[in-house]
């Protein structure tokens, strides 16, 4: 999913190649300085500076920064390096490079910089937040800076970001800094009283896999056919994936074209004997075109649906809800307009005038535009219905639709293939000293969760070998509570399956997971509490660096112990004692198995900094799992701090999710 003015999977970005930019800057200036680097930048402390650009090779060049000094000549490829002492917290400074020409760069300042990655909901703006307005209006402290690296997918690896600037936070303009960086630097300020760096690499939608380093891809069994694959050149992707688009299309519909279509009835009501769409295929709504046979597709399809209602029904006013369309809409009701807009995050609502509506047969019509990533209806199917004055029709289920006006992509996105957002966001930050990372990811990888646990744990591993800083901490959000209770299935899921792939990680030293079960949305899948994520990576943080004492984990499992028909599980971290998240609630979310690996929902209670469970259905108890479903937010153990635990497991059965591999 991405951030709030795009789409669940993705936005599309243009593509800088780096070769017309050195090109260009070769021609106006002899200095230049990599574009991480800017004025109101934060360097890292306590670790010797590296600052690296291009110039005319020949030259020497001088680097000064607040005393350190050092100078280079510029190799005969034109890319220079230098390195400084290490200083400490501090600034304003300026940084003056020296050569043919003089650069110089103000309100440099030195503290710690953290490097933000995953997708949408790292991605997701301050001002899209619960507590946005209130924040964006607050008084800022001026430490904390935000660079939003532009997005850029690319075929090769980069030697260099596009162009960016460096933003101080202020009143009024912290509203589109990543909500999730925002309140972690904010507790770390408060916590250290230095300079925060927050470097914004996040790409809605984006797959673990595009993320990966190149060449680890392609030592990758199941990522090098997918890497070798890639064209050399952008207008040689531009024509296979227009291959790629038609041959889909032609499955898809076969017998109706897609260009050059007359489309001025589409929006009409149809008739008794002759439909406009009778010989459409279908779609299921809610639920975006890409899982239903149109994968890969931007651009414009239609949709309609016939509905029957009485008299009664069609009689006054009504209202439409259309839950949420990815990106844009237009909407006819029996061929009049009656609305449309832009914003995938959207709930659409529109009011239908009376005297449309008519008993008998009566058509809805959208026209909806993807500009990139998912396209179509999305959100709760509660929110697709009619409301009339005799009740609601509902809406959602089968629709006819058809491909109006496919947009062939010329330019690679993130999720085209493995390596395509790293080589065009991390590749070029390497060498740069970092405080950690924080990661929020894994929404877009449900599907394949169980060979997610080796992956992330290569990608920590490898990213720390890229920044050279083996013990680089990497913490990172497990992810929230998301779709419908109702279809919770105890024991299962994709999502709950991912949540322990990410855990696995904790094996990892230096890592650190905040715990995101009770912060999410049922219906949206961004939820708006970023402040207790913020503030929870924070915990993790200063943990990790030894300031603070006691873990910021909640409650882990330590081991399990079969006593009779009951099961007992013993935790750590309990922060003085295990309890529920509100006092006097009975204990949720714990089921148990037998032999036969079938689960059930278990009877539990907290005896010291132990749970026991006991279930009728269960008189042989084997395994326990704890908040093992797609929306765990009914869950509710917790530390004597109020920090959640984390969904667990104590057997080690193979997942419904082994086996599945990128792409599928």
């Amino acid at each position: 999913m991405t951030a709030a003015p795009s789409s669940p999977l993705g936005p599309r970005r243009w593509l800088l190649p780096l070769a017309l930019a050195l090109a260009a800057t070769s021609t106006q200036a002899e200095v230049r300085l990599a574009n991480i680097f800017g004025e109101h930048m934060v360097l890292q402390r306590e670790q010797p500076i590296r600052l690296w650009g291009w110039a005319t090779p020949g030259q020497t060049l001088a680097v000064q920064l607040a005393g350190r000094q050092a100078s280079v000549r510029v190799p005969a490829d034109g890319r220079w390096a230098v390195r400084l002492a290490a200083l400490p917290a501090g600034g304003p400074h300026r940084l003056i490079v020296a050569g043919d020409q003089r650069i110089e760069l103000k309100d440099v300042l030195v503290g710690d910089v953290w490097l933000l990655g995953g997708q949408s909901n790292m991605e997701w703006p301050l001002s899209a937040t619960d507590t946005g307005p209130q924040e964006d209006g607050s008084p800022q402290n001026p430490q904390l800076r935000h660079l939003r690296v532009p997005l850029r997918a690319s075929l090769q690896p980069q030697a260099d970001i596009a162009p960016a600037d460096w933003a101080v936070a202020e009143a009024g303009k912290v509203g589109s800094f990543s909500a999730v960086g925002y309140h972690f630097a904010r507790r770390m300020q408060l916590a250290q009283g230095v300079p925060i760096g927050l470097v914004n690499t996040a790409w809605g939608g984006s797959h673990l896999e595009t993320w990966v380093r190149q060449d680890a891809a392609l030592a990758d069994p199941e990522l090098a056919g997918a890497v070798r694959a890639l064209p050399a050149d952008v207008n040689q992707f531009t024509r296979l994936r227009r291959q790629q688009i038609e041959a889909r299309l032609q499955r898809w519909q076969p017998g109706l074209p897609w260009t050059g279509v007359d489309t001025r009835r589409w929006s009409e009501a149809g008739d008794i004997d002759i439909d406009i769409d009778a010989d459409w295929p279908t779609l299921q709504a809610p639920q975006v075109w890409e899982s239903q046979g149109l994968a890969d597709l931007d651009g414009i399809v239609w949709m309609r649906r016939r509905i029957e209602m009485s008299p009664s029904q069609a009689a006054g006013a009504a209202s439409l809800h259309l839950a949420k369309v990815d990106d844009c809409d237009e909407v006819w009701v029996n061929g009049q307009r009656v609305g449309g807009q832009c914003g995938y995050e959207r709930s659409r609502r529109y009011e239908v005038a009376p005297g449309l509506l008519r008993a008998g047969a009566n058509w809805i019509a959208v026209r909806i535009t993807d500009t990139g990533g998912g396209g179509g209806f999305h959100g709760d199917a509660a929110a697709m219905r009619l409301d009339t004055p005799a009740g609601a029709v509902p809406l959602a289920g089968t629709w006819r639709a058809r491909v109006a006006e496919p947009r062939v992509a010329t330019e690679p996105t993130a999720n085209d293939a493995p390596t395509l957002a790293h080589n065009g966001l991390i590749a070029p930050l390497q060498g740069l000293p970092l405080r950690g990372v924080l990661w929020y990811q894994g929404e877009s990888n449900t599907g394949r969760a169980a060979a997610y646990a080796g992956g992330f744990q290569r990608l920590i591993q490898d990213w720390r070998g890229q920044f050279q800083q083996p013990q680089l901490p990497f913490l990172f959000v497990q992810l929230a509570s998301f779709l419908p209770l109702q279809d919770n299935r105890l024991g299962e899921g994709g999502w709950a399956e991912l949540r322990d792939a990410q855990a696995q990680a904790l094996k990892l030293p230096h890592t650190g997971m905040a715990v995101a079960i009770d912060v999410g949305d049922a219906n949206d899948i961004h939820p708006r509490n970023k402040r207790t994520l913020g503030d929870r990576l924070a915990a993790l943080a200063l943990h990790d660096m030894g300031l603070r004492e006691a873990p910021a984990s909640g409650p882990r499992l330590a081991r399990s112990e079969v006593r009779g028909k009951e099961l007992w599980l013993q935790f750590s971290a309990t922060a003085g004692g295990l309890r529920t998240a509100r006092a006097g609630e009975a204990l949720h979310g714990f089921a148990l198995s037998g032999a036969d690996r079938r689960f059930f929902a278990a009877q539990a209670r907290i005896d010291g900094d132990h749970v026991v469970l006991s279930s009728p259905d269960v008189p042989v108890p084997v395994a326990a799992r704890y908040a093992w479903v797609d929306n765990p937010s009914e869950s509710n153990l917790v530390a004597g701090d109020g920090l959640p635990a984390a969904p667990f497991r104590s057997d080690d059965w193979a997942l419904p999710s082994q086996g599945k591999r990128y792409p599928e």
